[in-house]
């Protein structure tokens, strides 16, 4: 625990100090044995690549032109909503998908609430927003559903779902710029990959015999749905697992997965953890399936329900859902991880800020 603590705050300390010689020194003491020159780096050019500049292509590549000033903002995606309201603009919030609506006592009383698959663009219109936020979930099957609103001139920015880490924070920053909140979208941007990068550090401390195997599933099997939902590589998801030096039973097949029982079985993960909070006791639930009492993660009882709003929402708030994954999958090494990710992302916007 000592030595996780202090490789944060000597992230923080480089962050928000110019790194001496005698500082390195002083950093390397505070991380104990821990080496954290590959961390200290990271801090060296904090702001060089800071563009606050508006964007004129969305995440989608689409050609768009925010307005100067944004006052009244439709959040279609509930992990864009989270981020909005995170940069304290959840007052300029006139809309939101139906899935925001775990926000709701954050923003205006009355907003407007739209279904992302099948919005009603008129109502939108009405409400004379100055950009639309929208997800690459609304344009599954390749077509926007937006399409009238963008042919009237409104600005419709897309926001596809991100495979990386790296991509979350590119859409953080993207999102920071549209609404004028660009340095502090960096911030937690920057932050996000700096935590992200001293997780990797000390889970490279645990030993290579002791590595578990993880299924993340996104349902319970039934007899009407056999199929079990879950992700191989190319998804943020099994790299916030590599992360933690953590081995996902399907990280050799690619993209979103739907699997079958028979090949869980096969593979014979360590630990499973259970992302559907629309399944109330989902982890017991799996513990009783038949055929299952010899998965090792059932034997030994390592199925745990994890927050699917923590890990499921692609922002800055992953750091929270690794938190939670390491605690699970490795509680000896990480039971008392603490989330230094707050302080991390204060540190860069001070230094952005001066």
């Amino acid at each position: 625990m000592k030595k996780i603590l202090s490789v944060f705050l000597a992230v923080a300390t480089v962050i928000s100090l110019a790194t001496g010689c005698s500082k390195l020194t002083e950093i390397k003491e505070m991380a104990e044995n821990t080496d954290v020159s590959g961390i200290v780096s990271v801090g060296q050019d904090i702001v060089e690549d800071v563009n606050l500049d508006k964007p004129v292509k969305d995440r989608a590549g689409n050609d768009i032109k925010v307005p100067d000033n944004v006052e009244k903002i439709v959040s279609m995606a509930p992990s864009t909503t989270q981020v909005l309201i995170d940069l304290g603009l959840g007052d300029k919030i006139v809309g939101i998908d139906t899935n925001s609506v775990t926000y709701i006592d954050k923003l205006p009383a009355g907003v407007a609430q739209f279904d992302m698959m099948s919005p009603d663009n008129e109502a939108i219109a009405a409400l004379a927003p100055d950009i639309v936020f929208t997800s690459g979930m609304s344009s599954v099957g390749g077509t926007s559903p937006f399409q009238s609103l963008i042919d009237s001139g409104v600005c419709v920015a897309d926001i596809p779902s991100p495979d990386s880490i790296e991509g979350i924070g590119d859409d953080i920053k993207f999102i920071g710029t549209c609404v004028g909140k660009g340095a502090e979208a960096f911030a937690y941007a920057k932050g996000l990959t700096i935590f992200m990068d001293g997780v990797k550090e000390y889970a490279s401390t645990i030993p290579g015999d002791q590595t578990k195997t993880v299924l993340v599933m996104m349902n319970v099997p039934s007899a009407d749905y056999p199929t079990i939902y879950t992700f191989g590589k190319g998804t943020y998801m099994n790299e916030m697992l590599e992360d933690l030096g953590a081995k996902n039973v399907f990280g050799d097949q690619e993209g979103w997965l739907s699997v079958s029982v028979e090949e869980v079985l096969a593979a014979n993960p360590d630990v499973i953890l259970m992302d559907c909070n629309w399944m109330p006791g989902a982890a017991d639930q799996v513990k009783a399936l038949e055929g299952w009492e010899n998965v090792n993660a059932v034997k030994n009882g390592a199925v745990y329900q994890i927050d699917e709003d923590l890990c499921s929402r692609p922002n800055q708030h992953v750091s929270e859902a690794t938190i939670e994954w390491a605690r699970c999958i490795y509680p000896d090494t990480f039971g008392n991880f603490t989330n230094s990710f707050d302080q991390i992302k204060d540190d860069i916007l001070e230094k952005i800020l001066g």
